[in-house]
């Protein structure tokens, strides 16, 4: 790395959620890996704000757990012998079994060049369209719904319409977890602008409630029936844009019958989905009287059997009363993955061709023109679920897995994990070593990780960003266009692949987006086509645009200006445009946008005797998807240490479970075991489980073994948030707390959870004979001291060696009650063996005592912050972030404050 790197801020973009935010990062030490992490304030997604997991991104960015070098059955190879295996097997796969036995399932963690590159192998040169991503997983019922209605895959809105909305509904959205720095922004407005309504619409109690003025808790699955009946009530009110819907829509009058015929009369509206009928006339009421209203969703949405209905439904309100593509008013998806929109970009589902084509023999023919490729795809290809089940069954028998985790992530996981058993080649391209998929690889191939790659990614309001290295490729790491660039070469088809860098093929994906695009033929909505011709140092020096760019003038930017500008001299005559369709222009055949009627499914499978509660599953504030980033920080693990699930106090009574305990949760397709969080915010007869755990940090805790793989039919996504599932006491003889500085191979011993702390490791332990584990006996060459109340059925050892505490255990009948970031802490400090005594106590003397992490970026406890309150007798959490700085940085754990606040 050059020195002149050490003393710059490198203006790079977070690798988590779809907000798609900013940063600016100062490399400290290239060898060591150190890096300074701040928003970047000049970012129009987030103008310096980030969340706790941004916040913390100099902490996942070591080589620790890495994958440095390419490994075939185990066995560390060079590049050479790792990509001759590989194209081997590839060539006498397709040989054998033609094109469509071959897949590749991709990630929305992949950079947009990385996924065109793979896009353009597997369509457009191997022949095959079975290239999926967990996309799939994210936002396919959003893209579907988008396509049914405008004819293409286009979001209308920007952020800034979440702030300048007058009426802001939230559905399926956790937005203060999920999206936070999106959060900020819109409390913010909130506050300047107290009339500004917020109505959240989720099953729980979530924090975004904190800042709403009405919270519908719908029951599961009643999206479709309450936007159904907010179309009636807008057409009985009067409320509709006749105006818009003559002269742009279509079909409006076959929507309003499906959502008439949807329910009797609004009461019966009310009790099916589960809400007062004086809530659900309100909200009727705000929106029916409100010009400025943006409808926002994601995953609650999207992972859903009939996820594309609930997106036509919300759409279908907005077309209605014209509220679309105008400053504060429209539909808003908001994207899980940093680059899910741009791998939509680049045909990165298994339905789609690049630039947004489809497999319309038209487009077909367009993208294979382009490419020069000789054996393009006709038809679309296996999406993921279908994907993994085809492995099972033989038809696919070479997968090639890049940056994800499918083992974890998918639904029905022991299926997962059969279908790879069984698969003949596996291939795996990560940057971590120890994946859950990992260990069913043939081959495992080093791909760059965040903090090494150099591309473009796009958020969810079609804003395309520079992603910069910080650091050099460590070992031999590679980015992923170059690897598959490697085998498309072996192949015989280098020199369409002969790519330099990434500019090229940004260049290429560029002048595809403008290939037969224009107004003597059918218009697509992507185009960057005047990037095209960008030079390298240009796109180096790439600022964030929205898509699509255009040579003429077509709207300005939200203020209504021409100013935007990305880059000189490329951009010197184009612009980008900010909305879509206040005027329609939709890509539809005829220009005009579609109603979809939207009658009430019944769902497949209901809770019913042997399965009588509902999971629910999702995210938790301080992790990204199975943790192969977040698991690495420390302070990300504390503030949620453990997988668990949320059940009502009724149900945690009905069952015989008490809060912390721990509990077996089964479905028709697997079991695990977790511990129990009673909370009055889950609706009755519902439970919730976090997604992120993986066998890598919990031996039982991962969801995906329970999950029911049904489909939502148009999509083809998942539901992952209506699974029938029974609960009961999971029964053990010990529970255990080892505090280490080294990482342990706990083995098989019921139940345990590993949580990375400052220096070391702790592990949450229940089974029979803890006290007999083998890997004691490592511990001999240190001094130990120990306590045993025989009575209590306790025991207490700490070990010691040069004047640092080295391993803790405590274990006793019950789950043991210590203060496990007090006795974390000593971990971080020097302690002599006469101080053992402190340590064996397991909790502080009273006052030093923080407990569990509320405020991730600052290390602030519970016990800190309601002594905090107590004491200065603090009402808004502004007070308590004066004093103690917690919430003062992302904000995320404000509603948490504010709780305590109430609790007194």
């Amino acid at each position: 790395m050059a020195v002149n790197q050490l003393t710059k801020d490198i203006n790079t973009t977070c690798a988590y959620c779809g907000v798609g935010c900013g940063i600016s990062a100062k490399v400290v030490d290239p060898e060591l890996h150190l890096v300074e992490i701040k928003g970047r304030e000049d970012h129009p997604a987030n103008y310096g704000r980030l969340c706790s997991k941004g916040s913390a991104l100099g902490e996942t960015v070591s080589l620790d757990g890495r994958l440095l070098y390419p490994k075939v059955h185990g066995r560390q190879v060079v590049w050479s012998e790792a990509l001759d295996e590989l194209v081997s097997r590839l060539q006498e796969t397709i040989e054998h079994y033609g094109p469509d036995s071959v897949a590749v399932y991709g990630s929305g963690q992949l950079l947009t060049e990385d996924y065109y590159v793979a896009n353009k192998l597997m369509k457009g040169f191997i022949g095959s369209a079975n290239m999926d991503t967990n996309s799939r997983l994210c936002m396919a019922s959003t893209v579907a719904g988008q396509k049914r209605a405008f004819g293409s895959d286009t979001v209308p809105n920007t952020y800034q319409d979440l702030e300048l909305a007058n009426l802001l509904v939230l559905v399926g959205s956790n937005t203060a977890w999920c999206h936070p720095v999106l959060f900020q922004r819109i409390r913010a407005m909130k506050e300047q602008r107290p009339d500004m309504k917020v109505v959240v619409v989720d099953p729980r109690r979530t924090e975004t409630c904190d800042i709403a003025d009405l919270h519908l808790a719908i029951k599961p699955g009643s999206d479709v029936l309450l936007f159904n009946g907010l179309l009636s009530w807008l057409t009985d009110q009067d409320a509709l844009d006749q105006t818009y819907i003559d002269k742009y829509c279509q079909g409006f009058d076959q929507a309003l019958e499906a959502a008439r015929t949807s329910f009797s009369d609004m009461q019966q509206l009310a009790d099916v989905c589960g809400v007062e009928e004086q809530a659900l006339v309100q909200f009727y009421h705000w929106f029916c009287k409100t010009e400025k209203t943006v409808t926002a969703w994601s995953q609650g949405v999207n992972q859903s059997a009939a996820g594309t209905d609930k997106v036509n439904a919300m759409i279908n309100c907005h077309l209605a009363t014209g509220r679309i593509g105008t400053p504060g008013s429209g539909p808003l998806s908001l994207t899980g993955q940093p680059n899910a929109m741009g791998g939509r970009e680049v045909g990165g589902l298994a339905n789609q061709l690049a630039a947004h084509m489809e497999f319309t023999p038209e487009d077909v023919a367009r993208v294979g023109r382009f490419w020069q490729a000789p054996n393009m795809a006709k038809f679309s290809g296996k999406t993921a679920v279908d994907l993994f089940k085809s492995i099972d069954r033989g038809e696919v028998r070479f997968v090639w897995i890049m940056g994800t985790n499918p083992v974890v992530s998918l639904p029905d996981s022991n299926r997962v994990i059969k279908a790879l058993k069984k698969c003949q080649t596996v291939v795996v391209s990560d940057c971590i070593e120890h994946t859950d998929t990992a260990e069913f690889a043939d081959i495992l191939l080093p791909a760059a990780p965040w903090s090494e790659k150099d591309g473009t990614v796009t958020n969810s309001e079609r804003r395309i960003s520079r992603q910069r290295a910080l650091f050099p490729l460590a070992g031999e790491a590679r980015p992923d266009w170059w690897i598959i660039s490697e085998v498309a070469g072996r192949l015989g088809f280098a020199e369409a692949f002969n790519y330099s860098g990434s500019a090229d093929i940004f260049r290429e994906h560029a002048a595809l987006s403008g290939y037969e695009n224009n107004p003597k033929g059918k218009i697509r909505d992507f185009n960057i086509a005047p990037l095209a011709r960008a030079t390298d140092s240009e796109y180096d020096a790439l600022e964030p645009f929205q898509w699509p760019l255009s040579e003429d003038a077509v709207e300005g930017d939200i203020d209504g200006s021409r100013s935007l500008s990305v880059t000189k001299p490329v951009m010197s005559n184009t612009e980008s445009k900010a909305r879509f369709f206040k005027k329609g222009g939709f890509f539809t055949q005829n220009g005009r946008a579609n109603f979809i009627a939207t009658p009430v499914q019944s769902p497949l499978n209901k809770p019913g005797k042997s399965y009588p509660l509902l999971l629910n599953t999702g995210r938790v504030r301080d992790h990204w998807h199975t943790m192969t980033r977040t698991g690495f920080s420390a302070r990300l693990n504390q503030h949620t240490d453990e997988p668990f699930l949320a059940m009502h106090p009724d149900d945690a009574e009905r069952y015989r479970l008490s809060d912390q305990a721990l509990c077996q949760i089964s479905s028709e397709f697997g079991k695990a075991v977790v511990r129990v969080q009673v909370s009055d915010a889950q609706r009755s007869g519902e439970v919730f489980m976090p997604m992120h755990w993986t066998r890598q940090h919990s031996e039982s805790g991962f969801s995906g073994v329970l999950v029911n793989p049904v489909l939502d039919p148009v999509s083809k996504q998942p539901d992952l948030k209506f699974t029938p599932v029974a609960v009961e006491p999971y029964q053990t003889e010990q529970y255990g707390v080892l505090l280490t500085r080294e990482r342990l191979a706990i083995g098989d011993i019921g139940y345990m959870t590993e949580v990375r702390i400052e220096n070391g490791f702790r592990y949450e332990m229940a089974g029979r004979n803890l006290d007999q584990l083998s890997l004691f006996s490592r511990f001999k060459p240190y001094q130990k001291v120990e306590y045993t109340d025989n009575a209590a059925g306790e025991r207490r050892v700490a070990w010691f060696s040069d004047a640092e505490l080295q391993v803790l255990w405590i274990t006793g009948q019950t789950v043991p009650a210590c203060d496990r970031q007090w006795l974390q802490s000593w971990f971080c400090q020097s302690a002599s063996i006469e101080e053992a005594w402190w340590v064996l106590a397991g909790n502080p003397p009273q006052g030093e005592d923080a407990g569990r992490q509320v405020c991730a970026c600052f290390g602030v406890g519970e016990k800190t912050i309601c002594r905090a309150i107590a004491e200065y007798g603090f009402t808004d959490p502004v007070q308590v972030g004066s004093h103690l700085k917690a919430g003062t940085n992302c904000g995320s754990c404000i509603p948490e404050i504010r709780g305590l606040i109430k609790r007194g």
